[in-house]
């Protein structure tokens, strides 16, 4: 299955047009758009649950009076209107990477505009990039717990007696929805947009039977309101923000999950379903506490039906909470993904779960990784209220780093003028540091945890970089030029063995180490002896056949050059099949893959900081060899031992 999936990935008609095709056809499209319901829109479809609770009946919230109501309500509104709406559906969107989008997509398009400014112009946006897909590592971890806590605190609603079932019923759930990541999301998958577009159409009804009930609830639609309530609370309304922020908190999927769908789809399933019903129940939750006397509501989601569909609902509110969490999860497979193929993260399993589908992976380490952490939310804070506070964060964070990308794209990619960029700019990015300061406020009270979620994160990525950087330095000093072998090779030529010997190599000049190494124990050569050297493009699909470069080096020496996406797995393999067209016939029964295995030493004279040594040195022992990273066949794999000083 793995090796079909990668197969796929050199495919050249797979990627001719840059990846993933956009969707044709209406039936496509709007199978497309069903799609994106279940997995765009699963996180932020679930903040009905607990956002409005947080701001009117939470412990951080205001009195539930008609002023605070409305104006909780126009700022939901306006928050909904403008970040979601217009910054990422609007014009967030357009910046697609061949397809792709998400924050490392976006960096790499920054980088791609300008190569030769990499070291100088590009080291802030790129630094700022690996931040912010820290961040959302820690985000990753708190929406399952928050969204699977705000449904099963329904519970409690139908029967406070049963309160104490929350938090074990949660763990379970959780524990479920982990332990079953590894059979793949392709076969329950089908059913996430049908359960979501219930969700939101079920939503959306119980909001206009309030509404209806209690239609001036409508006048929140006026900005003066939310206005009126920032002055009024002074500080206090200042810190609601960070409240009020809980119904954008999935706004960055939008931008991550392109790649999967299309823009086109995005837009139709948000525009004509998830739109009208979150504003519909936000509305109508309002209305609820408009009619009740103050301090009547504890959890104003459930409290809008009756005692006869309230089972149902929490049953409903369930699945849409996994799928929630699904989605988070699946993000954070690709986000590494992502990162590993572009020198940020050590190699990880990295398992195909579908023949068909290309996002379909399953990485084992990151899901006992966030599985753990989730675990270890749900036990700290017990409730989404407490989760609330842990909440926020991180997403302000990255959506403030992808307003200043999006703002560097539009000047250095696409020659926007600078009047023009900052009147984007500053508005949102406005916004953006608002949101994040109100819920800086809340880092003592569990924001810390993404805070330091993407420190750890960012220290790992930045020192497997640096490390990669300086170790490649080390090794390219001992590297011998081609012509200087070869003469040697013409003077005294070696014993040659049967079969294909293929050479893993980093740089595409000079000979690598291993094939040196080689020499130098074994003192045989193979008839055909190949140089094969993999280069990661800044870009998420390339043409393979239009990438592989093969030449010919003379006395059966043939270096390989294969250029591949971000989002494609480097299939030495079938890479190699495609090289008879090039005039480089291979036997894969007689061919041996040779692979170097470095034993690091943090006692040179490298310039990395000995923590960043010694963390480097770790990462390297437990990363994943290379044999299933190339899709190396491991019964024809040799690895040499080279003993190095950093």
């Amino acid at each position: 299955m793995e090796a079909s999936a990668a197969n796929k990935l050199v495919d050249p008609a797979h990627v001719a047009s840059g990846g993933h095709h956009a969707p044709t056809g209406r039936r496509a499209v709007a199978l497309a758009s069903l799609g994106a319901l279940g997995v765009v829109y699963g996180d932020i479809g679930t903040s009905p649950l607990y956002a409005m609770k947080e701001c009117l009946a939470g412990p951080h919230g205001v009195a539930p009076t008609e002023a605070n109501v409305l104006g909780v309500l126009s700022l939901m509104f306006w928050a909904i209107a403008l970040v979601v709406t217009v910054k990422y559906l609007v014009f967030v969107l357009r910046a697609d990477n061949k397809g792709e989008g998400g924050i490392l997509a976006l960096a790499a398009l920054l980088e791609g505009s300008d190569p030769k400014a990499r070291r100088g112009r590009l080291a802030v946006p790129l630094l700022l990039g690996l931040f912010g897909a820290g961040l959302l590592f820690g985000d990753g971890a708190i929406t399952p717990a928050i969204s699977v806590l705000g449904a099963m605190e329904g519970i409690a609603e139908q029967n406070a007696a049963l309160a104490y079932l929350v938090v074990p019923i949660t763990i379970a759930i959780l524990v479920g929805l982990f332990l079953v990541q590894r059979h793949g999301t392709h076969r329950i998958g089908i059913a996430f947009g049908p359960i979501m577009m219930i969700w939101f159409i079920t939503i959306g009804t119980i909001g206009v039977i309030w509404i209806v009930r209690e239609p001036h609830v409508l006048y929140a639609l006026d900005p003066r309101y939310g206005i009126d309530l920032l002055f009024h609370h002074g500080w206090h309304g200042f810190l609601l923000l960070g409240l009020v922020f809980l119904v954008v908190t999935g706004g960055e999927a939008l931008y991550a999950d392109m790649g999967h769908f299309g823009k086109r789809p995005i837009r139709i399933a948000w525009f004509t379903v998830a739109l009208p019903g979150l504003l519909l129940n936000y509305f109508g939750q309002g209305a609820l506490f408009l009619s009740s006397p103050p301090g009547s509501i504890t959890n104003p989601f459930y409290a809008m039906v009756d005692d006869a569909f309230l089972i149902p609902l929490i049953v409903l509110a369930t699945m849409a909470a996994v799928i929630a969490s699904q989605a988070l999860i699946s993000g954070v497979f690709s986000l590494t993904r992502q990162a590993m193929q572009l020198g940020f993260w050590p190699r990880v399993t990295v398992v195909h779960t579908s023949a068909h589908t290309e996002g379909q992976i399953y990485i084992p380490e990151m899901n006992w990784l966030l599985m753990a952490g989730t675990l270890l939310l749900v036990l700290q804070f017990r409730s989404s209220s407490g989760l609330a506070a842990a909440y926020g964060i991180a997403v302000t964070g990255t959506m403030g780093i992808t307003s200043y990308l999006f703002y560097l794209v539009c000047t250095r990619r696409w020659s926007w003028s600078q009047p023009k960029a900052l009147a984007f700019l500053i508005p949102f990015l406005v916004i953006d540091l608002m949101f994040f300061s109100a819920n800086a406020a809340k880092i003592a009270d569990g924001g810390w945890f993404p805070l330091a979620v993407g420190v750890v994160v960012f220290a790992v990525m930045t020192t497997w970089w640096r490390g990669r950087m300086e170790l490649s330095k080390t090794m390219e000093a001992g590297t011998i030029p081609d012509e200087l072998l070869l003469a040697d090779i013409a003077a005294a030529p070696p014993p040659r063995v049967k079969g294909t010997a293929v050479f893993m190599a980093s740089s595409p000049d000079g000979m690598p180490n291993v094939l040196m190494h080689h020499l130098k124990h074994n003192q045989v050569l193979h008839p055909q002896t190949v140089l094969f050297s993999i280069k990661i493009e800044p870009v998420p699909w390339v043409n393979i056949d239009e990438h592989l470069v093969v030449k010919d080096l003379g006395h059966g020496f043939y270096r390989v050059l294969a250029k591949v996406g971000f989002m494609q797995s480097p299939d030495v393999p079938a890479l190699l099949k495609k090289c008879a067209a090039k005039g480089l016939e291979t036997v894969p029964m007689t061919t041996t893959y040779y692979l170097g295995r470095q034993t690091l030493l943090t006692s040179g004279k490298s310039k990395m900081a000995r923590w960043r040594k010694i963390l480097f040195s770790f990462l390297s022992r437990n990363a994943r060899p290379p044999t299933a990273f190339f899709n190396l066949p491991p019964n024809r794999v040799v690895e040499l031992g080279l003993q190095i000083e950093m």
